[in-house]
């Protein structure tokens, strides 16, 4: 079973446009940089929420308040 690389994450991170608190939402939610990548709307998907506010509202559901870089969980 492979890992996902740091870089992977980065590039998620970059190209959804989402902060460090995102992208711990969606690693909690058990989100592969991958899944991220896959779901970033085209520009004929105008019905379809960024992956940020995806993640968000997903997170909010499971676990009723989102993140922000306040209450950052940090793993060292």
């Amino acid at each position: 079973m492979a890992k996902t690389k740091k870089n992977d994450w980065a590039e998620a991170k970059k190209r959804c446009r989402m902060n460090q608190a995102d992208i711990q939402m969606a690693k909690e939610l058990g989100m592969k940089p991958k899944s991220l990548i896959k779901n970033i709307p085209s520009p004929k998907q105008q019905w379809k929420t960024p992956v940020k506010y995806w993640v968000r509202d997903l997170y909010e559901q499971k676990f009723g308040s989102i993140l922000d870089n306040k209450n950052l969980k940090t793993n060292k």
